[in-house]
């Protein structure tokens, strides 16, 4: 059973830097894609970026395109992803999710409709 476990949120302001983390476990084959999500004032999960396993693809929301950074850890073994936020807007706050989509390749990356496994969220507070 793969489970996820975010960290690195906090409070920022805005134009500053945060770098968020999610390790997974139990991971079985570990090439997928995991993504991760803001979720909105509305409860609605958005895509932020997307990057399958080992094989440095990688996709953005155009919002954070030139600001926000996946990478995954490529010391072994390998189960730390990381989203670099930089020049970090007011609309960047939120609770953002990392999620994995585990059980077929996802048609569209940045759709929560495409992940099956879930973290419990770290939260981005960004003062203007």
């Amino acid at each position: 059973q793969v489970h996820l476990l975010e960290s690195g949120g906090g409070s920022v302001q805005a134009g500053g830097s945060l770098r968020l983390r999610c390790q997974h476990f139990g991971v079985i084959g570990g090439n997928y894609y995991m993504g991760w999500f803001r979720q909105t004032l509305d409860n609605e999960r958005v895509g932020v970026s997307a990057i399958y396993l080992n094989r440095d693809i990688v996709h953005y929301a155009e919002a954070v395109k030139g600001r926000f950074t996946v990478s995954q850890d490529k010391a072994a073994p390998k189960n730390v992803i990381y989203l670099q936020m930089s020049s970090v807007h007011v609309e960047d706050a939120g609770m953002y999710f990392c999620a994995a989509a585990t059980i077929t390749g996802p048609v569209d990356p940045l759709s929560p409709d495409e992940y099956d496994i879930w973290g419990q969220g770290t939260r981005v507070d960004v003062s203007s």
